[in-house]
């Protein structure tokens, strides 16, 4: 996908009490607010909706052993390390990922595109979805959204339902809503506000659980501050795009895409004329869960 459109998070939580001078006078609610900075290094400063669910995952429990990530040492949860892959990565050796330590997949099924609005099958989807079930994968899916009313969203979802039903039985993980902003063109999505993005992401999420299906959000910081009204979207999981060392939202995710710069993996570039790295996820399991 896109990463140019990703955010990055940083810095902690930041606690401004506002009291009256008057002892009589009621007090006002603490207003809380959390603080990050984007790739470009732009500071941002947003308001935290405190009743949302926040994780509550420790920083020290992420390892790293070169580009590889492992969440250890706390015993709620274990993790497993995948990769996403559309045909911008060219064809794949799934057998030589599985053997580097991919464990799972999450695919692009297609697009929307961003000035025609057009629905686009993944040129490579097909392709994929066999070759990751033969090497034994377990395998989630995406749509890349630009929808701009209900009824595109509604669209997009039977769109991807429709393309993963032949292996239904081999969807194991979520089926994805994807929406980004496009930062270096003029898109049909400029200047939609996210209260239309939150309504269409229901929309996409509850067409897929009502097929069977596990929905999931993809977000970063700038979304989760500034387009969704993360209340709303408080049944469905997260996969968190954040580039730094450690996750900076404060809010509650299942999935980490933590770097677009997987360079070490074997199996990737095939094709000699694509140099492009690839994005690396880690999948945060409650122990239960994983029993």
């Amino acid at each position: 996908m896109k990463n140019t459109f990703l955010y990055a998070a940083t810095a902690g939580l930041i606690l401004a009490a506002a009291l009256t001078s008057c002892a009589s006078a009621p007090k006002e609610n603490p207003t809380i607010s959390f603080e990050f900075i984007d790739a470009n290094k732009k500071h941002h400063s947003a308001s935290l909706d405190d009743t949302v669910s926040k994780h509550s995952y420790k920083n020290e429990c992420f390892v790293r052993e070169g580009e590889k990530l492992f969440y250890r040492g706390d015993d709620r949860y274990t993790s497993r390390l995948g990769v996403d892959i559309s045909h911008h990565d060219g064809p794949v050796d799934w057998k030589k990922m599985k053997d580097w330590g991919i464990e799972f997949v999450i695919l692009r099924t297609g697009y929307r595109g961003y000035q025609t609005g057009y629905l686009i099958q993944d040129k490579m989807f097909e392709q994929n979805i066999k070759e990751a079930i033969e090497a034994g994968l377990d395998i989630g899916v995406y749509f890349f959204s630009q929808a701009i009313t209900e009824e595109e969203a509604e669209e997009e979802a039977q769109m991807v339902l429709r393309l993963i039903d032949p292996y239904k039985e081999h969807i194991t993980l979520p089926v994805v809503f994807d929406p980004e902003s496009i930062l270096k063109d003029n898109a049909r999505t400029d200047g939609v506000p996210g209260e239309v993005f939150t309504a269409t992401t229901l929309v996409f999420c509850e067409a897929v659980k009502k097929a069977g299906y596990k929905p999931m959000v993809y977000a970063n910081m700038i979304w989760e501050a500034f387009f969704f009204d993360m209340k709303k979207l408080e049944a469905y999981d997260f996969w968190y795009a954040d580039y730094e060392k450690y996750p900076q939202t404060p809010y509650a995710f299942t999935m980490w895409q933590y770097t677009e710069r997987g360079e070490s993996i074997d199996g990737i570039r095939l094709d000699k004329k694509i140099t492009k790295p690839v994005d690396l996820n880690i999948l945060i399991v409650k122990v239960e869960e994983n029993e």
